[in-house]
């Protein structure tokens, strides 16, 4: 199911032995646009410090309740590796964190998650073979902060467009499908979702990101509301209108999830 970030964020997040704090902020990996990292902001009794929580750890979420389970334990949590999150991320850190928490690597493969498209199947150590001999291999490591990427500006191939207000995730895969686009200085508080795919290019610098859309093709594409749900009717209007392939068409991708990682509704 596809979910926006900002109904995700203060989620509260229960380790196997109690609550340890609840969710402020994202890391997302610009090469792939996946969800890598919820921040999490921890309670006094764990130094109410921020700690990185990876989607490989979830044993259950509970959609209702906005509860994120976790297979781990307060002290293995409260004892994981320090981070500055106002610095980026290095790989090393990455490295020693996935040493702490014993995963195999999601890096140096050609899957979203190591091998596969989905976290779950990195907790049970299936693929540790596969990601352990890629990972020394990889590239520079891409991680930013959702809350850094709100307020980037949209630039079309003629005007600007508005700005990111939001990210529409797969609750699944963690992917970023969609980026939302506020229009409201031209169209009146129009919402508009636009593929992180078909983006040109991103300026970090200069905070922009480059779509090949004309502001008046974007006008016209199919409205989104955040009070209703993204179903599959809306994103087939969505992809016919920019004349884009379907992602879901896209292989016969199967929907696997892990005997510990259920999704109630």
């Amino acid at each position: 199911m596809l979910r926006s970030l900002k109904e995700l964020e203060q989620f509260t997040v229960n380790a196997t032995d109690g609550d340890i704090g609840s969710v402020v902020n994202f890391l997302l990996d610009d090469t792939h646009w996946i969800v890598r990292y919820l921040i999490v902001k921890t309670h006094a009794s764990l130094d109410g410090r921020q700690v990185l929580i990876t989607p490989i750890s979830f044993r259950q979420v509970d959609w209702s309740k906005k509860q994120f389970h976790l297979a781990l334990t307060q002290a293995k949590v409260k004892n994981s590796p320090s981070i500055d999150v106002a610095k980026p991320v290095s790989r090393q850190h990455e490295f020693d964190y996935y040493a702490y928490y014993e995963y195999p690597y999601y890096w140096g493969s050609s899957g979203f998650w190591g091998a596969s498209a989905y976290p779950g199947l990195l907790a049970d150590g299936s693929w540790k073979h596969l990601t352990d001999k890629c990972a020394r291999k990889s590239g520079d490591i891409h991680l930013r902060s959702a809350a850094e990427l709100r307020g980037y500006s949209i630039q079309g191939s003629d005007e600007p467009i508005g700005h990111v207000e939001d990210f529409i995730v797969d609750d699944l895969t963690w992917e970023i499908r969609y980026l939302v686009i506020d229009t409201s200085n031209w169209w009146f508080g129009k919402k508009v979702l636009i593929a992180p795919h078909w983006a040109n290019r991103v300026s970090w610098q200069e905070r922009l990101v480059h779509v090949g859309m004309s502001r008046q093709a974007i006008r016209n594409s199919p409205e989104w509301k955040n009070s209703e749900a993204i179903n599959r009717e809306y994103e087939a209007s969505l992809h016919a209108h920019y004349g884009r392939k379907a992602y879901w068409d896209d292989g016969a991708r199967r929907v696997w999830v892990p005997p510990l990682q259920q999704y109630p509704e």
